[in-house]
């Protein structure tokens, strides 16, 4: 099903060995299935790195900025993508975009051999601000479907939006190009639904491109509402937005860098008991979202580095006075972040396409960084392989409370994929955004790390599979004996 370097699991195998001979270790890494209650290790020996994959490069390399930059033009070709434009003309406004973007996909879905479906999403949004009259409102959705049964339900959701707006979000008529914001996310989502559709995962992914997006979210919502409703596993969910420029107003140029944006504790009026109890143990930086962005980034740099595109996490929802398609998953109880470029040029967003004093205004083509927009496809793509590859993130983990010690002993629920073979102790200082040491406990349940104290360092728990494929890192609970 996965093709993942061979080189981790002997690594894994020969540290379960250094293990049994240095530390007497009570369980190691099993050859089976079977779980294990509980293991001691110390801290004298770190568990090997996650290796590169080179099914994942494989399909990075795969993604082409030749065929994004033609989607891009494409998509520019309809002259305006406005939500209040045309639904019914063949060549101009959102209908005719909608209607290609379906036929795309749908050709994609035959080479995936039918595995891939697509289908519009069509909802009535209700006259609102930015919303005149009663509108259509379509959402194109293709899902790839995983192939592990105990992994299929397990969603992730990749999407970028294909309506535009001139300076006016509530102009249907005059030209609104949205070649950058946001052909430049729809693209990458085509891409990737074409490229990824060619291979095999065991959780499902969902690439959307929704509409509505310069009307308030409106698409966005009511996807994220109705999987909530239908009580759907939407274990992560990335948008991109504003993805293609690389050249600032002053001229400050950046092609090697992308903004991650990732919310922290959600901004809601009554917190509920489970995030109090992580603000009360020092997990404000281990919510979610927060594990979800570093499990990206570090997929990123572990297997396209050689894009030389760095990931930068920033700790908050989105940037000021703007929001993005991530903001109604966030509002759904799910975990989602927003991809958007390091410079953004406003001359060349929700703006009339115009010439003024010599300046070029409007959101055009000549603006867009294809070969950046690629790269940025390419972080998706390693991101999503990784988490649609690997395990479910450990539940119900929790960090033991019931002695004042120095040692730090977590308890976990077995993970119920029945390729799981079994799991790292990762952690952090509190002060450093991302892991900074792994350990191989094995396929046991329950683990003690010895002379590193809970006190002093943020832990998480992660599942890894027979391939060495890892899950998103779980943040432990207190629990102690009542």
């Amino acid at each position: 099903m996965k093709t993942i370097a061979a080189t981790f699991i002997a690594l894994l195998a020969a540290h379960a060995v250094a293990h049994e001979q240095q530390l007497s270790l009570s369980a190691s890494v099993p050859t089976s299935t079977s779980t294990s209650t509980s293991t001691s290790t110390s801290t004298s020996t770190s568990a090997p790195t996650l290796a590169p994959s080179p099914m994942i490069s494989e399909m990075a390399a795969k993604i082409s900025a030749a065929r994004i930059e033609k989607t891009i033009r494409k998509l520019v070709s309809f002259e305006t993508r406005n939500t209040l434009s045309d639904a019914k003309s063949e060549t101009r406004g959102i209908g005719a975009a909608r209607r290609w973007i379906k036929a795309e996909l749908e050709q994609c879905a035959k080479a995936s051999g039918g595995r891939m479906k697509v289908e519009f999403d069509e909802h009535l949004a209700q006259q609102a601000v930015r919303i005149p009259q009663p509108t259509n409102l379509v959402n194109v959705v293709a899902t790839l479907p995983g192939m592990q049964a105990a992994s299929v339900d397990r969603l992730y959701v990749v999407s970028g939006h294909y309506d535009s707006m001139p300076s006016s979000p509530v102009d249907g008529e005059t030209a609104a190009p949205g070649a950058n914001d946001d052909a430049s996310g729809t693209a990458a989502v085509m891409e990737l639904a074409c490229v990824m559709s060619q291979y095999q995962f065991d959780a499902t992914l969902v690439f959307m491109a929704v509409a509505g997006e310069e009307q308030g979210l409106i698409g966005a919502t009511f996807w994220a509402k109705a999987a909530k409703a239908k009580g759907l596993n939407i274990a992560g969910m990335i948008t991109n937005d504003i993805i293609g420029n690389t050249k600032a107003a002053d001229g400050t140029v950046i092609k090697n860098r992308v903004r991650l944006f990732a919310e922290g504790v959600p901004p809601v009026k009554e917190i509920s008991d489970e995030a109090l109890t992580l603000l009360r143990s020092g997990g404000e930086n281990d919510f979610p979202t927060r594990q979800l962005a570093r499990f990206i980034k570090e997929a990123a740099d572990r297997n396209i580095a050689a894009t030389h595109i760095a990931v930068d996490v920033i700790y908050r929802r989105d940037r000021y006075l703007r929001g993005g398609d991530h903001t109604p998953f966030l509002e759904a109880g799910y975990a989602a972040v927003r991809m958007t470029e390091p410079v953004e040029d406003f001359r060349h967003q929700h703006q009339n396409p115009r010439v003024e004093n010599g300046v070029q205004y409007g959101d055009l083509p000549e603006f867009v960084d294809f070969e950046y927009v690629a790269n940025v496809a390419r972080v998706n793509a390693a991101g999503l392989a990784a988490l649609a590859l690997g395990p479910a993130a450990p539940k119900e983990v929790q960090m033991e409370t019931l002695n004042l010690e120095n040692d730090s002993t977590l308890r976990w629920k077995a993970n119920l994929e029945p390729d799981v073979a079994g799991y790292q102790i990762v952690w952090r200082d509190t002060t450093s955004p991302f892991w900074q040491h792994r350990k191989d406990v094995g396929n046991v349940t329950r683990a003690s790390i010895k002379g590193v104290s809970k006190d002093n360092v943020v832990f998480g728990v992660v599942a890894y599979d027979n391939e060495g494929n890892a899950s998103v890192a779980t943040y432990p609970v207190p629990f102690r004996l009542r």
